[in-house]
């Protein structure tokens, strides 16, 4: 249609609380302008990037898809004559022949997950994406509907998970990923609340109980007294000490400490597993400088009086979301392999990981005598469910205690 134009454009009227303005499609037509958001928001910096040549990383994923937004647009602008934005509005909102897609729906959320920075969540995803292929695959099948998506398909998908080996966590990984897109097509209308296959007397994504993860307090005392014989060594086990005694903060919570996070008294951050996710009530984690931190941040810290600074600079201001996964991603792998040495120096069962600092912070507590309720406010759990997961059982000792007492006549 001759006389529409369309671009996409930085709309930089006005700007959001973070910083970042709305990207959206504009169409002119007879000196009247009408704007469209694409619900991604960027700086004027990221925006540059997604202008620039040969974009990389997220910036080339935004270009491609306004790209794609455009083209939809000017397809529909030819069919339309005489032209008016009512009839266009109705043909670019309406949903295409693959909102009904499961893989489409996947590929649209993870994108949208790279956007915002999620890059580890985003990568979970793009797993179950190639597990659900691959089970699609075995039964000489491609697409995937909502429609097909009922208890019998998620049982029989959790069957042929087991057949091939894969783990009970895996599994409910990924099928907890598919709920996500369940629920998002939902909200979108594509699917009806009737049809949804999860929940009881439907389909109960499966919860594996895992193996021991936690240590005792004998155990730590041991890892305590050892003495490292390289450097690197001594760092990976000064971190997972740092990790355990910080309400077993995870190591990318770890790598994203700043400077401005500290003061004389405490260590007080938001998980970036929560930061994101939870719009409303996001309660910090509150660590108590005790003197054992505060002598392993002077120890490995880097000194800097710019409170924006990362504390360990395991990761740099400068790198995109993609560039400081990849780096903490290596740092975790690095810490783990020494961790693994020294947990088979000290002849533990476990094996020592990056994880199993957080179990072990939650249920010596536990072991300890406190109170549930507290462990699960300080490693920033809003279901005490989800804490009790992170609690092993007692031990055998105690077990075998608590038995004798069935006998005990006295």
């Amino acid at each position: 249609m001759l006389g529409v134009t369309t671009s996409i454009i930085h709309d930089k009227r006005i700007q959001k609380k973070d910083g970042t303005y709305s990207v959206k499609l504009r169409l002119t037509f007879n000196r009247e302008q009408k704007y469209y958001p694409l619900n991604v928001s960027l700086t004027p910096e990221d925006w540059e990037k997604t202008q620039a040549q040969k974009p990389r990383g997220e910036y080339k994923d935004h270009q491609t898809f306004f790209n794609k937004v455009e083209q939809k647009a000017l397809e529909i602008i030819r069919e339309i004559d005489p032209f008016s934005f009512q009839i266009f509005e109705k043909k670019f909102n309406q949903k295409t022949d693959r909102s009904k897609d499961v893989f489409f729906y996947i590929e649209t959320y993870m994108a949208r997950l790279k956007a915002e920075g999620r890059v580890g969540t985003a990568d979970s995803h793009k797993c179950s994406y190639n597990s659900f292929k691959n089970f699609l695959k075995s039964n000489n099948r491609k697409n995937l509907h909502f429609a097909d998506v009922t208890s019998e398909w998620l049982q029989a998908y959790e069957n042929w998970m087991k057949e091939n080996g894969k783990s009970l966590t895996s599994t409910g990984i990924y099928l907890r990923n598919l709920r996500t897109i369940v629920n998002v097509a939902i909200e979108d209308g594509t699917l009806s609340k009737e049809f949804y296959p999860f929940g009881k007397r439907k389909y109960v994504v499966p919860a594996g109980r895992n193996i021991k993860k936690a240590l005792t307090i004998r155990d730590i005392k041991k890892i305590i007294d050892y003495q490292p014989k390289t450097q690197p060594e001594e760092k990976a086990k000064d971190i997972w000490l740092f990790s355990y005694l910080c309400n077993g903060a995870n190591m990318k919570d770890v790598a994203l400490l700043k400077w401005k996070d500290i003061d004389s008294k405490r260590i007080v951050f938001v998980r970036a597993k929560t930061a994101r996710t939870t719009k409303q009530d996001v309660k910090p984690i509150i660590v108590m400088l005790m003197p054992e931190i505060k002598a392993i941040i002077d120890k490995w810290g880097f000194k800097s009086n710019t409170p924006e600074d990362y504390i360990f600079k395991i990761i740099d201001k400068d790198d995109n979301p993609e560039r400081a996964l990849a780096k903490i991603r290596q740092f975790i792998k690095n810490v783990n392999g020494y961790m693994k040495r020294i947990g088979n120096e000290l002849e533990f069962e476990l094996n020592l990981t990056t994880y199993s600092a957080r179990h072990s912070y939650a249920t010596v507590l536990k072991r300890s005598g406190v109170a549930t309720e507290f462990i699960s406010e300080s490693l920033g759990h809003k279901d005490l469910r989800t804490t009790e997961n992170y609690l092993d059982s007692f031990e055998d000792d105690v077990k075998e205690s608590y038995q004798r007492k069935l006998l005990n006549f006295d």
